[in-house]
């Protein structure tokens, strides 16, 4: 039975767990709602970068914090389709665009438009995240053919107010609703390690869990400390305790892809493994997350033949068959 009615005292009581007992619990749940040993791979392109005027604690690209990033225009389309074709000769079966906006305005909207028609016509799923939006241009992007959109609400709701000033808890679960509405599927998660407590992360999953219908995709980020930011000397997470993250969110939501995100470069393999275990299956393939580091794509490879893992087969939407006519069709991950 899939619950919408988590309360924070059951979910902090998930994270009590022993260890042992909740991976083998939450990998009892992955396996009854998704095939063993498939990982979901998706591949992310900064399209817009740096001069945001978000004030995000985390975040480089905000224009409030010294990082030493150099602002970048938004891409052209010509060269984001041909960053999409490498995504797909290498594995990924879905491509990210993020843009560094605290909302999109119209001509930009139309440019990123004529981006997701375009990747999409190379077989991919499409997924942006560009910021708020309202229900108007949630729509238009709906239009467009956009599978995903992502808007991490990034904390608990008690929590938020340390991290970001510029805009809201409830401003972030407006643009969800305004995507859901839209017919498209969601992608939210948040970042740990940012100096919140455990009852913080109970809290942050049980806001998704509880949502009428649970984020299609679940990213879990583990804070990169940037240099130049509020957080750059966070304390770093327990390990374990990153784990023990993903394993309530697949307990939580057992139809959801969780998604080992950012933070994966410093991440030991054994530590991913763990996060496999734990019910994380899927991740961004490439070796750059917007703007942090991310393992290059023959260490991902590397891993998967480790761990004998292989990569999720793209859906075979009427886009993705048309647009993989004279390709071999297969993952470059799944054949490495």
């Amino acid at each position: 039975m899939i619950r919408h009615d988590w309360t924070i005292a059951e979910v902090e009581a998930q994270f009590a767990r022993p260890f042992l007992d909740l991976l083998f619990e939450a990998q009892g749940v992955h396996r009854r709602h998704h095939e063993p040993n498939t990982v979901q791979v998706s591949t992310l392109l900064s399209i817009k970068t740096g001069a945001c005027p978000e004030d995000c604690a985390y975040c480089p690209q905000s224009v409030r914090h010294d990082t030493g990033l150099a602002a970048e225009e938004l891409m052209e389309l010509e060269a984001v389709v041909a960053r999409a074709r490498a995504a797909k000769q290498a594995g990924a079966t879905r491509f990210c665009m993020g843009a560094a906006y605290r909302s999109p305005k119209p001509k930009d909207l139309r440019k990123v438009v004529a981006m997701i028609g375009a990747v999409k016509e190379l077989g991919l799923e499409t997924c942006a995240t560009l910021g708020m939006l309202s229900a108007e241009q949630a729509v238009e992007l709906k239009r467009a053919g956009l599978d995903y959109y992502n808007h991490n609400i990034d904390t608990s709701p008690e929590y938020y107010g340390k991290i970001i000033g510029t805009r809201t808890f409830a401003d972030r679960i407006e643009t969800l609703q305004a995507v859901r509405d839209a017919g498209m599927h969601v992608c939210c998660g948040g970042i740990v390690g940012m100096g919140e407590t455990r009852a913080d992360r109970a809290a942050m999953l049980a806001t998704l869990a509880t949502l009428e219908a649970h984020p299609e995709s679940v990213p879990i980020n583990r804070l990169v400390r940037v240099a130049g930011t509020p957080l750059a000397d966070a304390e770093e997470l327990d390990p374990l305790e990153f784990v023990r993250t993903i394993a309530v969110a697949r307990i939580l939501m057992p139809r959801s892809h969780v998604r080992l995100s950012a933070g994966r470069a410093e991440m030991s393999d054994e530590l991913q493994a763990l996060c496999f275990l734990a019910g994380a299956n899927s991740i961004f393939y490439g070796e750059k997350l917007l703007t942090t580091g991310n393992p290059d794509c023959a260490a991902d490879r590397r891993l998967f033949e480790r761990l004998g893992l292989v990569a999720e087969p793209a859906p075979q939407t009427d886009a993705a068959v048309h647009g993989a006519a004279g390709t071999q069709g297969e993952s470059a991950l799944a054949t490495a």
